[in-house]
């Protein structure tokens, strides 16, 4: 593995690592995307991840890295959603990385769309990005956005039953829901298998990788529906957090 400071800009090895490589124009995104979050962070309190590795390896990489599948077929038409996008990660890497798709970008917090979506317009994604202020128990009941989505994404938003009843009732039939997440253990997968039962999803695949330049484990966890999920999920605002489905032993709202 190189050295971390190799790591500090876009360099060859952090693409090397990655396996895929930007053109010109998604790397001069990238660049400016750095400079548009230091603009937006003397303002909005958004990331401490703004520098360096921080930026190249914690933001792009770990954007990127579950993609390595979608990466293969840029350009394929899809429809994205970011749940809990928060700076604008994973979601506008993944705009700029895979230009065929199409993004919704959803937080609560409207200072931070706000800064998300000047970000989008100002890479000259617009035409492909919409931002939502709102919380994601309401975007899920949303005619728009149920089970419209290919990919539906979140990273490190809340514990994996939580994310799961935010994110399943989001899946087109043939979509996946992607859990970017860090620590894993036997227990979150059994927990997240028991709230998968009543959203009517399986647990398609699980994968783990060590982060270049000693930044950590990383796992990212691929959830598939096996028929349409129940109207009920995801429950109203603040339920999913507060009852997580894989908690309740006796859960018979399927």
């Amino acid at each position: 593995m190189p050295e971390a400071n190799s790591f500090s800009d876009a360099g060859p090895d952090l693409w090397h690592c990655l396996g895929w490589q930007p053109n010109d124009t998604q790397l001069s995104q990238l660049k400016e995307l750095q400079s548009l979050l230091r603009h937006w962070n003397s303002r909005v309190n958004l990331t401490r991840l703004v520098e360096n590795e921080e930026f190249w390896i914690a933001q792009v990489f770990d954007s990127l890295w579950p993609l390595k599948h979608e990466l293969r077929a840029p350009d394929l038409p899809r429809r994205c959603i970011d749940v809990g996008t928060g700076g604008g990660f994973p979601g506008l890497a993944v705009a700029i990385a895979l230009p065929g798709t199409t993004l919704t970008l959803v937080d609560s917090v409207g200072r931070k769309t706000a800064a998300v979506k000047s970000m989008a317009n100002s890479l000259g994604l617009g035409a492909r990005v919409d931002v939502r202020t709102e919380r994601i128990e309401i975007t899920g009941q949303e005619r728009s956005c149920r089970g419209r989505f290919d990919l539906a994404m979140a990273r490190a938003v809340a514990t994996p039953p939580v994310v799961a009843e935010y994110l399943v009732p989001l899946l087109a039939h043939q979509g996946q829901a992607l859990l970017y997440r860090g620590h894993w253990s036997h227990d979150d997968e059994a927990n997240l298998k028991r709230a998968l039962v009543p959203l009517k999803a399986k647990l398609a695949d699980c994968k783990q990788i060590n982060l270049p330049a000693g930044r950590g484990l990383r796992t990212l966890v691929r959830i598939e529906p096996l028929e349409p999920c129940p109207k009920i999920y995801p429950r109203p605002v603040g339920l999913p957090s507060r009852l997580p489905l894989g908690d309740q032993a006796d859960d018979k709202r399927s």
